[in-house]
C-alpha cells in the first residue's frame, strides 16, 4: 500500500522540508486551448474586443506562479527566480509551456501547472464572447492537456 505523505490519521497536513538541501529547480508545464479559426486571427491580428490576449495570459500566469502556495493549502512559498511563458498558436489552437525556474527544498512543478493552467483560463476569458454561440454556450472552446513535461533537480 501507498504511504500518502501529506496525510496522517486523517488530517492534512504540510510537509516538514526543514531537513532537506537546498537545491536548484526546474519545471516546465504546459496545455492547451481548443478556439473557433475565428478567434485565433483575432488574436494574431490584435482585434480581440479585451485587447492583447496573450500578453495579458503572460501576465496572468506569472502572477498565479507566485500565488501558487496561496491556491494550493499544502504547496509551499518557495522562491522564484524565473520564469518563461511561451505561446504556440496554430489554426485552431493555443499551446502554453510554462518553466519555473527556483532553488529549495520543493519542487515547483505545482507551480508551473498554474502558470499553464492560468494563461489558458485567462485566453477564454479574453475571447470567451467570440467563442460563445446563439445560445451562449462554448461548443468547440476546451482546454486539454495540463501536464507536466519535465522536471529537473540539481545542477
Amino acid at each position: 500500500m501507498t504511504e500518502f505523505t501529506h496525510i496522517t490519521d486523517d488530517r492534512v497536513r504540510m510537509v516538514d522540508v526543514s531537513t532537506k538541501n537546498e537545491v536548484n529547480r526546474e519545471a516546465v508545464a504546459s496545455g492547451t486551448i481548443i478556439l473557433r479559426p475565428e478567434t485565433i486571427l483575432a488574436i494574431t491580428s490584435g482585434t480581440t474586443v479585451k485587447g492583447n490576449v496573450l500578453a495579458t495570459a503572460r501576465v496572468a500566469a506569472a502572477m498565479a506562479i507566485k500565488d501558487t502556495s496561496r491556491l494550493i493549502p499544502m504547496c509551499h512559498n518557495i522562491p522564484i527566480h524565473g520564469i518563461d511563458i511561451a505561446f504556440e498558436l496554430d489554426e485552431i489552437s493555443i499551446t502554453t509551456r510554462v518553466k519555473v525556474i527556483s532553488s529549495g527544498k520543493t519542487g515547483v512543478e505545482m507551480e508551473a501547472l498554474v502558470g499553464a493552467s492560468t494563461a489558458l483560463l485567462t485566453i477564454w476569458d479574453m475571447v470567451k464572447s467570440a467563442e460563445k454561440d446563439e445560445n451562449g454556450q462554448y461548443p468547440v472552446t476546451q482546454i486539454r492537456n495540463i501536464k507536466v513535461d519535465e522536471k529537473r533537480k540539481g545542477n
